[in-house]
């Protein structure tokens, strides 16, 4: 698995869309949201990368994984040993991130991932959040919560990137606005018909 959660937090550390993509007990979910904002939030914005390595995520992330509790830590250099070695725990994921007006976009990876790739992803994402929502901000993840699950659902599903074309991204978002639209469309005039025919009876 690549992509292993997907967050975007405002400036005040309360989440604004939080995407696991796996199984993590809300309780560890929470922890795991104010870890990353602390670390990310505490960073100077334009003065350091926009990744890191978070050997302090491992903990909260073991659950739910397959294989985690079989992983053995690697061996240090020159010192020899039987069975295979895995990367160290420490050194397994990373937190890849961007800083828009008052909203944080992270997303956690594994390091089968590229820190450049992730960003440039972060970016097609932002795009496609604004291209559909004009000038989005942070009143429209919240009211928007659908569109916005949606349009990320075109980018990433079960941790793996399918789409970054945003053309293509906004598009199916708007099939499925579309179609919600017009689910609620029928129903009304359902609705009204079946009231019509009560009222005339």
């Amino acid at each position: 698995m690549a992509v292993e959660s997907v967050l975007i937090i405002n400036n005040y550390g309360k989440p604004r869309l939080a995407t696991f993509y796996h199984s993590i007990p809300p309780a560890q979910q929470q922890l795991l949201i104010r870890t990353i904002f602390k670390l990310v939030s505490s960073r100077p914005d334009g003065d350091v990368c926009n990744f890191l390595d978070a050997p302090e995520l491992d903990p909260l992330l073991q659950t739910g994984r397959p294989g985690d509790a079989t992983k053995s830590k690697s061996k240090p250099r020159g010192e020899k040993g039987e069975g295979s070695s895995t990367i160290s725990s420490g050194q397994e994921r990373r937190v890849i991130y961007r800083h828009y007006a008052t909203l944080w976009f992270v997303f956690v990876v594994d390091q089968s991932e590229s820190e450049l790739g992730i960003l440039d992803l972060i970016q097609v994402f932002v795009e496609s959040l604004d291209r559909f929502f004009p000038n989005v901000c942070e009143l429209d993840l919240i009211f928007h919560y659908e569109e916005v699950n949606a349009i990320l659902a075109e980018v990433i599903q079960g941790g793996l990137v399918l789409e970054t074309n945003i053309s293509e991204i906004v598009k199916q978002g708007g099939c499925i606005e579309r179609l919600e639209k017009g689910v609620i469309r029928n129903l009304v005039l359902t609705m009204i018909s079946d009231l019509h025919r009560n009222l005339a009876q």
